[in-house]
């Protein structure tokens, strides 16, 4: 019965992660026509009916301001929105492999604020896997080989602003309800993404709607699906599907936006995928909370462990 249990978290991990990559690519169909101030904003509000179903026995929809460190869940705020606006970027300006390849060096942003705010003792392997994640960046950006653009930014910002919210998560732990954390993510992405469009505000016209909601409303279905995975299995077993994002990103890629996949970012794909596996396996063995999902929305920021969750 465990075993069933546990496949059935495994398969609604991947499910969620399908539902990340396709909110994603639904937010890149946009293609700029608005800012993409405007679509982290709608996708948010629109994200925001996954709450309901966060809530769990004894919350109320006001927990999702209430905190027991308020600097640090308005430093999450601030980090969440800054993270959804910089993820939004970058699957707006580059293909979205490259996008998931560079926001995938979150795991070792994290390993580098948790050394210096958490004042965590990192051995060799996990130095050794942000080294190699920071090579494969290097051959998938191949500077001064190739025009570097505000995408790329766009995925270092999305990453440094995920690893911040990981890290916070980290310093509160059981502490925080796991609806407070979640509503400083989407609080967050929609007050510092809804006052930087006032100044290029304009309206979405006709399929944008659709293609805003799509982002949102599949962000907010991967997030309630992860809610239910950690209910059925570890988040240290977990941890590894979300690198389906990336096969996901290939496909439809290649499918929907004719993107080209070229030797150096498959390479520097595989590099900062074996990177993040091997900080994941050591976090597991170390019994540290696991990095959350990789996302564009505010559900970036809510963690998948158990400890928030269940």
């Amino acid at each position: 019965m465990t075993s069933d249990k546990t496949s059935r978290g495994i398969f609604l991990a991947f499910a969620a992660f399908a539902a990340y990559a396709f909110s994603d690519a639904s937010v890149k169909l946009v293609e700029g026509r608005v800012s993409p101030f405007e679509s982290a904003f709608f996708g948010s509000l629109f994200g925001m009916l996954a709450l309901p179903f966060l809530l769990k026995k004894g919350d109320k929809i006001t927990d999702i301001v209430k905190t027991n460190a308020r600097g640090l869940w308005l430093t999450r705020f601030v980090a969440s929105g800054t993270s959804a606006i910089g993820a939004v970027t970058a699957f707006t300006h580059l293909s979205m492999a490259e996008a998931f390849c560079l926001i995938f060096l979150l795991p070792s942003f994290v390993t580098i604020m948790s050394v210096i705010f958490l004042k965590e003792q990192v051995g060799i392997r996990r130095w050794s896997a942000v080294i190699i994640g920071f090579i494969g960046v290097m051959i998938v950006l191949r500077p001064g080989f190739r025009e570097l653009s505000v995408g790329h930014l766009g995925a270092v910002i999305g990453g440094l602003g995920g690893a911040v919210s990981i890290v916070i998560y980290r310093a509160v732990g059981p502490r925080e309800k796991g609806v407070s954390l979640y509503g400083a993510g989407a609080l967050g992405t929609i007050t510092i993404s809804g006052i930087c469009m006032l100044h290029s505000f304009t309206w979405p016209q006709g399929t944008d709607w659709l293609l805003l909601m799509s982002y949102g409303l599949l962000a907010a279905l991967a997030t309630v699906l992860m809610m239910f995975a950690t209910k059925s299995a570890p988040a240290a077993v977990l941890g590894p599907t979300q690198y389906s994002q990336m096969l996901w990103a290939i496909l439809l890629g290649y499918l929907v936006f004719g993107d080209k996949v070229d030797i150096p970012i498959i390479l520097g794909s595989l590099l900062i995928i074996g990177s993040g596996l091997i900080t994941l396996s050591r976090e597991k063995t170390r019994g540290v909370p696991l990095p959350p999902s990789v996302a564009s929305g505010p559900q970036a920021s809510l963690s998948t462990t158990e400890d928030n969750l269940d």
